[in-house]
């Protein structure tokens, strides 16, 4: 009886923990769900119904669950259970069904909340970082290529809630966005159209024109046509020997459209085209370098990473557009042939003769390198075309970026938000028979196709993958994000071990990548470096690049290779602020400016400026400083077809600067005069904010004032 009365004593003891634990358990699933819930909304509210992470997407491993129990315990059966051996010790708490080893609920496909990988966990998990591509058009399958290699998250119809990275195809203005990064400049598309970029490297020229001969003389329609025909006749006149051959563009044009060739310029069809649609002339590059013959221009990828501190980058390879018919210097029964003389891949492509090729170095469309390699076999000097390419491309950002930073202000105002911004610009490039680069035009907005149209029959098309096109393109968008990795240094904070410099982490290039790769790389590297004197301490910019590491789950660049932008800028700073005057003119322009927003100076302003930097003096009063911005705002503003602000544009603002300095420095050149205004400005305008700073704090300003050197 005693045994018998200790069996059933035990077996109820046993029923009545498995009815306790049921109930804990019942109780613990309903706190979880509410929890669970909550958290649910404050993840992610915004996510368009798509989850968080793809459904491919490797899970991070949650923490093993505890030994199993007895299935009563778990889903609360209150029936006699199978007595287990005495000696057993006590078990840990046991995970529900349908709850994760913290308690909660299990929701499908996810693991749980606490290695999500939406912050640090116990893996070291981060989330991915999030691209907005609804508006990326043309770009879109190397963007998606692009952020499936860096695991990244994309948000293809776009999402409610903010992402890190906006990819725009064609304007800043495609979209409203106030936080993160968008991949477009504010006005750049209006920066670079032919006539603008004209002006901008005119005024360049003007300042410095040894350093900006690369770009060919040029002359804006209809506005310029009586001085182009002027001087066309005046050089002629001293050599009857020349036969000059020019080359028409529109402003507006694009892919080729509305190119051609003359000799005279009587030439020129003036009827009715140029009011409607203005363009520019400039002179023809009749002597070229050839490669089989055939006449071919260079397209460069640089990236431009910051405006304010400016951040250049340049990709280490491109792409060579030949043309499709031998070329011969133009003449008047030769003028016609654009397969001759004109490089658009948009043009060549409808020529019989032109050859889709998946090597890098044949066909009509090829890799840089491969030319690079070509002219090395040759025993050309490649070191010195690739820092002549470098400086070209430095002097022609330097150009734009004054008139940039007037769009900038102007849609993204200091203290207001908004996002910032990046581009990747497209720059071709002619060599000439000397090597010498030579800046054909710059393109806001280059194509990332990497397919190509193939005619199957008579009007039947279909899209053939393109893998010189993948090659240079998908590396040169991915390492662009790369770059701008907004959680980059985040994972710097949180794995510093894994972010350390690369030289102690990796096994030498040379035992990463082929022969010829390694060969192309170090060209480019020496090419750079006949621009800079060797700094102390100075790191490449290439050194910090993430390319392999033992730990994947850790280092989410691991897997992927070395990064193709090298950085020029600011680099080689040192070489190329002198060249920044019109930048420090803006400064001043934009200072003066008055209402954010706004990108013209009134004369107000204008009056506050000459007061201000005490410009006027009894040889040039108040009146004619009035006179001076009547007349030059008034000459500019015929000139633009945006009539919708009045004021004075910055071109005006820098030509009515030139008139100034002239006036005010004589016998000197006219940088050196430019140099000395700006100076001169600066040093007042300092003493000015000094003033007001002491004014602010409630300081007498009965002493001297602080002693100042001269400007320099």
């Amino acid at each position: 009886m005693r045994r018998g009365s200790s069996e059933s004593e035990l077996a109820a003891r046993w029923e009545a923990e498995a009815v306790a634990a049921a109930k804990a358990a019942a109780k613990a699933e309903a706190e979880a769900t509410a929890e669970t819930v909550a958290e649910q909304v404050r993840v992610d509210a915004g996510a368009a119904g798509e989850p968080e992470r793809k459904a491919g997407e490797e899970q991070p491993k949650a923490p093993a669950p505890a030994p199993a129990q007895p299935n009563a315990a778990e889903e609360g059966d209150t029936q006699m259970l199978q007595r287990p051996p005495p000696t057993l010790p006590p078990s840990k708490p046991k995970p529900v069904q349908g709850l994760c080893p913290h308690g909660k609920p299990r929701g499908k496909g996810r693991s749980c909340k606490r290695s999500s990988g939406h912050g640090p966990g116990e893996n070291g998990s981060q989330r991915p970082v999030t691209v907005d591509s609804s508006k990326a058009r043309t770009s879109l399958d190397a963007l998606k290529i692009s952020i499936r290699q860096l695991k990244w998250k994309e948000f293809p119809f776009g999402r409610r809630l903010p992402c890190d990275i906006y990819w725009h195809g064609v304007s800043f203005h495609d979209n409203d966005i106030f936080s993160g990064q968008v991949n477009k400049f504010p006005g750049m598309t209006e920066m670079v159209r032919k006539i603008t970029l004209s002006r901008a490297v005119r005024t360049m020229q003007n300042l410095f024109p040894e350093e900006y001969n690369f770009y060919p003389r040029s002359w804006i329609l209809p506005d310029e046509f009586q001085l182009f025909v002027a001087q066309v006749r005046m050089v002629k006149d001293d050599d009857p020997s020349w036969k000059p051959t020019f080359i028409v563009k529109p402003d507006g044009g694009c892919q080729g459209d509305g190119i051609y060739l003359i000799k005279d310029p009587s030439d020129i069809r003036l009827a009715g085209t140029l009011q409607s649609r203005p363009a520019v002339v400039q002179e023809y590059i009749c002597k070229p370098l050839l490669i089989d013959k055939l006449k071919f221009d260079i397209r460069l990828y640089v990236l431009l990473k910051s405006l304010d501190p400016l951040e250049i980058y340049i990709a280490k390879d491109g792409l060579s557009r030949f043309c499709t018919e031998p070329y011969q210097e133009p003449t008047s029964k030769n003028l016609h042939h654009i397969f001759m003389h004109l490089t658009n891949y948009s043009l060549n492509i409808h020529s019989g003769n032109f050859v889709h090729s998946d090597s890098a170095s044949t066909g009509s469309k090829r890799t840089f390198s491969s030319i690079l390699c070509r002219l090395s076999s040759k025993g050309v000097d490649i070191k010195k075309v690739w820092s002549d390419i470098i400086s070209l491309v430095i002097k022609t950002v330097i150009a734009l970026t004054p008139e940039l930073k007037v769009f900038y202000q102007s849609d993204i105002p200091t203290g207001r938000p908004g996002p910032t911004c990046f581009q990747i610009l497209g720059f071709d490039i002619l060599l000439m028979k000397n090597l010498k680069p030579i800046l054909l035009e710059v393109n806001a907005n280059p194509s990332m196709r990497i397919e190509h149209e193939h005619e199957l029959s008579p009007g039947v098309f279909e899209n053939v993958p393109s893998l010189v096109d993948e090659e240079v393109k998908v590396a040169v968008i991915r390492d662009t994000l790369r770059l701008m990795d907004p959680l980059k240094k985040k994972r710097e904070n949180h794995f510093p071990d894994i972010c350390m410099h690369r030289k102690h982490r990796f096994p030498p290039v040379s035992d990463r990548m082929s022969p010829s790769k390694l060969k192309l790389s170090k060209l480019f590297i020496l090419g750079s470096q006949q621009l800079e004197k060797p700094y102390a301490g100075k790191e490449d910019a290439l050194d910090g690049e993430l390319t392999s590491a033992p730990d994947c789950s850790a280092n989410p660049e691991a897997h992927l290779p070395s990064i193709c932008l090298k950085q020029v800028f600011p680099k080689y700073a040192k070489q190329f602020n002198y060249l920044r005057l019109v930048d420090r003119m803006a400064n001043l322009f934009i200072r003066f400016l008055g209402i954010k927003g706004t990108m013209k100076l009134g004369p107000t302003g204008f009056r506050t400026f000459i007061r201000n930097c005490k410009l006027s003096s009894s040889s040039l009063s108040m009146a004619a400083m009035d006179i001076l911005y009547i007349d030059i705002t008034r000459r500019w503003n015929s000139m633009t077809l945006d009539q919708r602000d009045s004021g004075m544009c910055l071109q005006a603002f820098v030509e009515a600067f030139f008139v100034l300095a002239q006036r005010k420095f004589k016998m000197l050149p006219l940088h050196e005069q430019v140099a000395s205004l700006i100076d001169l400005c600066e040093y007042h305008l300092s003493l000015l904010d000094e003033k007001r700073l002491v004014c602010g704090r409630g300081v007498p300003l009965g002493g001297r004032p602080p002693h100042r050197g001269t400007p320099q």
